[in-house]
């Protein structure tokens, strides 16, 4: 017997199915179609600075990662550079999660008062009860960047690639980050994510750069609307 499905659930079906390519890779040229279960909390944004409001200072703000110096294996999944590593830990706002992977986004997915960065990484923490939350790293072109290197030579199976990758090296000295609450940005668009993004850049070369768009130039979500979600700077 065929059991009919509600009709959001199928509609959502469809449009996750039809946000793929017989690939397997996340269709962004026709991103207008995917569709979330809610879609008043959704990510990326555009971080507008000065409609941010400070954190406020009768609770722990800050991002304190730990084990950063980690095993690593990175990866192409059909629709962004991703990085498989699973020992480095953070403290959010007094709380604990651990690092489920990072991955890259080709221009940034967030803007910063309207302007895209080359390259945005997205690291994922898991917290033990399923909550997520995921940290925003801007990229531009600047000095090398020897973990970023690291990833490349991970990625291309090079001789003597490194197994191990120092996540601090690829997050900003400077720890201060916007914050607001969204989604993923890849279907299902899952809601009720936590977002913080470093507004500080790292830099790599621009050979470096290159290196990451020559597997992905436009894997990036477009900006979604605020919709009146606060939204929180903390100075680190």
């Amino acid at each position: 017997m065929r059991i009919a499905l509600p009709l959001t659930a199928l509609c959502l079906a469809m449009t996750f199915a039809a946000a793929h390519a017989g690939d397997g890779k996340i269709d962004y040229d026709h991103q207008n179609n995917w569709q979330a279960a809610h879609e008043t909390q959704q990510s990326p944004i555009d971080i507008a600075t000065q409609s941010a409001v400070d954190a406020k200072n009768d609770e722990p703000q800050a991002l304190v990662f730990t084990h950063t110096h980690a095993p690593m294996e990175a990866v192409d999944n059909g629709h962004a550079v991703e990085v498989e590593t699973h020992a480095t830990e953070a403290t959010i706002r007094g709380r604990h999660f651990t690092l489920a992977q990072f991955h890259f986004h080709a221009a940034s997915e967030h803007t910063i008062d309207g302007k895209h960065y080359p390259l945005e990484g997205h690291y994922v923490f898991k917290a033990q009860d399923g909550r997520l939350a995921v940290v925003g790293v801007m990229y531009e072109i600047g000095k090398p960047n020897a973990q970023a290197q690291a990833v490349l030579d991970s990625l291309a199976h090079k001789k003597n690639a490194p197994d191990e990758i120092e996540i601090d090296a690829l997050l900003p000295a400077q720890r201060g980050y916007y914050h607001y609450l969204g989604s993923l940005t890849t279907p299902p668009l899952t809601e009720n994510v936590e977002w913080y993004v470093l507004p500080t850049p790292v830099t790599m070369s621009q050979k470096q750069m290159d290196g990451f768009l020559a597997h992905y130039r436009h894997n990036n979500r477009n900006v979604q609307p605020l919709n009146g979600r606060p939204l929180v700077h903390f100075q680190g």
